[in-house]
């Protein structure tokens, strides 16, 4: 194996010179002391990028540096190189990673003389070899490597990297099938709809800013390209077109907003799109913290603002999760959402067992909707787009390794057929245009490689068997957690009760976009400011929520129930700036001294815009006093809209006293009917009783 033999033996005479191992003594250098050498060398382009024959001209040139501090003279540039080709993928994954593991011949016929070099200066170089003369024997990739040498001796870090050599095979190679995701995704800057929260979108419109660049790579980039945009992102960018907010402060439209999304919006018109769901939000967290129904809301509203504003056909049945990983709770969500194919990380779908070759990227999963389809981003190509590195040639490096991995994976023994390969950057990247453009140029031409969209991709005849989703007890703490969404359920529940509310009912309500910002993943590592802006959606909730009201509804304020029974008017004040439908519910908290006929009450109320509407509630007092009663405003499947509010109702039990009043004067007036009756009588009697007297006595 080649990296046995580069550790070993071929390495062995080169550690005791590398500059990691011994310092270069400098001629005039008192005895015993060295100098600190550092000569910088970095190759900027290897032509042709793929030689095919042992007597292609092979063209390696770069850049030397003199940081030394002093002069340098007796320099040359030289060509490290073996004619043992890397065994497979992992070779490479150490040689990359090894910066002992250099290779051990030089070229010495194509050594570059440099004339005497000044502290500070640089000069370019160019070598020349065939394969023949570097002894490649056949297709497969090679290390090399330029290192500077003084008077035969090296004096810097060799500046490593592949030639791949593609002579014509004996069996042909199968061109593998490249599909690549890119996407324009990045930070939620609204709450409300019109107020944002940070002014950091502006200056990523225009110049170099990050989604300008991607702008610019849309519009040049193959249109076999897969592009995932994420609504909410546009949304954001016409609301910057507009006047608008910052931190509730009114501020100008943005010229650089509209003229963006005209752009990115013709340079997608005949690429492949894919939207996330509206906002990106992290819905596994949702799935684990009972928010289910607001990834369904998500994949709705993100087609539909996708649609009008990239004006075309948007798909939403692929997902991009984030990270790239899932588990079984979220796919089983997305399933229901009607999602059939997820875009993964490799960690997340491993084979299982682990095998030496490179696995066909498309997999199927069971969810409770049935299969999905998993496409599995492979991590060491899609590094190639994500460079770590600003040095001189790194461009060129990543340029190199992406053609030596996707040659090595082409030649890997055992293919039969065509393979599938997904590359897939992370979802906020910002992207080197001139290392991506460069990338999907190479793989656009190169002969073992047939660039296709994402949803071309089908899954293999005879796929490697895969593990079950890996989801680590990382994965779950790197979610938003039930302390940050806890107060978002409540804010959603009343956001959705506005759309309730309407005599019209409407399946989405206008906080149903600020409530989805809110649970977006890039909240993840930055959820001190996602908890103050849903403060802010809160506060808009609930002020529009304030604008159906009761009036009257002083606790101070007394209504008057005149005798033991009669009708009390309750009236509601509508400014909300539409019709909206309700009920009154009134229940007595003294049924002992009031009770309430809510008949009349059960009746649909509908009031216009700015008018009150009411009901008369009949109520019935056993006696006077003082009571309360509770009047809930409910939506017409019964759910509450707002708090209760207390009213207290005075009854006088006029009618009473007046009955005992009459029934008294009536009972005086009898009693003096009945005296004078008798009396009567009496007077007769002894009227009577004297003429009988005076009869007798004649």
């Amino acid at each position: 194996m080649l990296l046995a033999v580069l550790s070993a033996a071929l390495l062995a005479p080169m550690a005791a010179t590398t500059p990691s191992t011994a310092a270069t003594k400098t001629p005039g250098t008192a005895a015993g002391k060295t100098n600190r050498q550092s000569m910088a060398v970095s190759i900027t382009s290897i032509t042709p990028d793929v030689p095919s024959s042992l007597t292609t001209q092979v063209k390696v040139a770069g850049t030397v540096r003199n940081d030394t501090g002093e002069t340098m003279t007796g320099l040359s540039v030289r060509l490290r190189y073996t004619s043992q080709k890397l065994t497979d993928r992992a070779a490479m994954v150490a040689y990359q990673s090894d910066e002992s593991l250099v290779p051990p011949n030089v070229a010495n016929s194509s050594n570059v003389l440099l004339p005497a070099l000044e502290a500070g200066a640089s000069k370019v170089f160019e070598i020349t070899v065939t394969p023949v003369q570097l002894g490649l024997p056949s297709f497969g990739v090679y290390p090399i490597a330029v290192d500077v040498a003084r008077f035969g001796a090296p004096i810097s870090t060799p500046q490593r990297t592949y030639l791949t050599y593609a002579p014509p095979t004996p069996q042909k190679l199968p061109r593998n099938r490249l599909a690549i995701a890119l996407p324009i995704i990045d930070q939620t800057h609204r709450a409300e709809n019109d107020n944002f929260i940070d002014d950091k979108l502006g200056p990523q419109l225009t110049g170099k800013g990050r989604l300008a660049e991607l702008a610019g790579i849309a519009a040049t980039a193959p249109k076999k390209v897969t592009w995932f945009v994420e609504p909410s992102l546009l949304d954001d960018v016409q609301a910057l077109s507009r006047k608008h907010r910052l931190k509730s402060k009114d501020q100008a439209a943005d010229p650089n907003a509209a003229q963006w999304l005209n752009s990115l919006r013709t340079a997608l018109a005949s690429s492949p799109v894919v939207a996330t769901p509206y906002a990106d939000p992290d819905v596994a967290a949702l799935a684990h913290q009972g928010l289910d129904g607001q990834t369904a809301t998500a994949i709705a509203m993100g087609r539909q603002v996708a649609t009008d504003l990239l004006k075309r056909d948007v798909s939403l049945t692929t997902n991009w999760p984030v990270a790239g990983v899932l588990d079984p709770d979220a796919l089983d969500l997305l399933s229901v959402a009607k999602v059939d194919r997820v875009l993964l990380n490799s960690t997340n779908l491993p084979p299982q067992p682990p095998v030496a070759f490179t696995p066909d990227a498309v997999a199927t999963l069971d969810s409770v909707q049935g299969p999905v389809t998993a496409l599995v981003a492979d991590t060491q190509l899609t590094r190639t787009f994500e460079p770590d590195s600003d040095a001189p040639g790194s461009i060129f490096l990543n340029k190199q390794r992406f053609i030596a991995e996707t040659a090595m994976i082409a030649a890997e023994p055992g293919q039969t057929s065509p393979r599938s390969l997904v590359i897939a950057p992370s979802r906020r990247w910002d992207p080197n245009p001139t290392l991506v453009n460069l990338l999907l140029k190479t793989a656009n031409r190169l002969p073992w490689l047939t660039l296709t969209p994402l949803d071309s991709l089908k899954p293999s005849k005879a796929p490697v068997p895969r593990a079950a989703l890996t989801y680590t007890g990382q994965d779950r703490k790197d979610e938003l957690s039930a302390k940050y969404l806890g107060p978002l359920k409540n804010v959603a529940e009343k956001a959705q009760l506005t759309a309730l509310i309407a005599a019209e009912p409407k399946p989405h309500s206008d906080f149903d976009a600020a409530v989805l910002r809110m649970v977006s993943s890039s909240w993840r590592n930055n959820t001190r400011a996602g908890r103050a802006a849903i403060k802010l959606v809160e506060g808009a909730v609930q002020a529009q929520m304030n604008k159906i009201s009761i009036t009257g509804a002083d606790p101070d304020r007394l209504r008057t129930l005149a005798g033991s029974n009669g009708p009390v008017p309750i009236s509601v004040k509508n400014s909300i700036g539409e019709t909206i439908a309700l009920y009154i519910d009134v229940k007595s908290n003294n049924p002992g001294l009031l009770q309430i006929d809510t008949t009349p009450v059960k009746k649909l109320l509908t009031i216009p815009n700015g008018q009150n509407g009411g009901v008369q509630v009949p109520m019935n007092a056993t006696t006077s006093g003082d009571a309360t009663v509770s009047v809930q405003l409910t939506t017409r499947n019964g759910l509450p809209y707002g708090k209760p509010v207390k009213l207290t109702i005075r009854t006088t039990g006029y009618t009473g006293i007046a009955l005992v009043i009459v029934g008294a004067a009536l009972a005086v007036m009898l009693a003096a009917v009945v005296t004078r009756v008798l009396r009567r009588r009496s007077q007769r009697r002894l009227a009577r009783a004297a003429k009988s007297r005076e009869s007798e006595t004649v």
